[in-house]
């Protein structure tokens, strides 16, 4: 089986040359374009996510031998999530060899955070399975080398922060308001208020109500824990 051109391309970007092509094709297919003969990337992207987390776990526990577990869960997580996937996969082009449906394709599905993300997390599998543990960990310490050693004792996402915040100061949680949308179907723009309870508030624009949310609540975040 023969990769076509934009999979050899990313093959070449990841440093990985598949000894089984299949392997990749696979993690490169989405669920829009799957078939009885083609098999989509979700049970590689669950396979991924484990694989991640166990190499990240050791790699910050390697990196500060003296954290303890509180301080240690907020980087992982921070290293984890969906976003920082998606991160990761348009770092090394994953968009330009995804493998898409039609409909998918004209919806933007190229610059999804969830889609580059679960990519991401099925090519970490793929290299897992076509070259074994050790290349795969060697492939993730590579791409997420400098945001292993960047990350913060606080790195909790934005939204859960501010929400720890207005509780502690006997607030209610945060409400987040969905201001306008803007832009074609394949390219949206949301625009998200997040507002608490004592009247302050924050606006962001984003390609994804979620992204947006987590925008507005760490721009607000930052506000008020300026000093004065």
């Amino acid at each position: 089986m023969k990769l076509s051109a934009e999979l050899r391309a990313f093959s070449e970007r990841i440093g990985h040359d598949f000894r089984q092509p299949a392997l990749l094709i696979e993690a490169m297919t989405h669920s829009s374009l799957s078939s009885a003969t083609r098999p989509d990337n979700q049970r590689l992207e669950f396979l991924g996510d484990r694989v991640l987390g166990l190499v990240i776990s050791e790699a910050l526990l390697s990196a500060d031998t003296g954290a303890s577990e509180g301080q240690l869960a907020p980087r992982f997580n921070s290293l984890v999530r969906k976003e920082t996937c998606a991160d990761v996969a348009q770092a090394v082009g994953v968009g330009d060899a995804l493998k898409l449906g039609r409909s998918e394709m004209l919806s933007g599905g190229r610059r999804k955070q969830a889609l580059l993300g679960d990519a991401m997390e099925a090519v970490i599998a793929a290299v897992y399975q076509d070259a074994g543990f050790d290349v795969a960990r060697s492939l993730i310490l590579r791409l997420w080398a400098e945001r292993i050693t960047t990350a913060e004792d606080d790195a909790r996402d934005p939204k859960t922060a501010l929400q720890e915040w207005a509780q502690a100061r006997g607030q209610k949680p945060p409400k987040y308001e969905d201001t306008a949308r803007s832009g074609p179907d394949h390219a949206p723009v949301f625009t998200i208020t997040a507002r608490l309870e004592s009247g302050e508030s924050s606006v962001a624009k984003a390609p994804s109500k979620r992204q947006a949310q987590q925008v507005a609540a760490a721009d607000l975040l930052t506000r008020l824990e300026a000093p004065e």
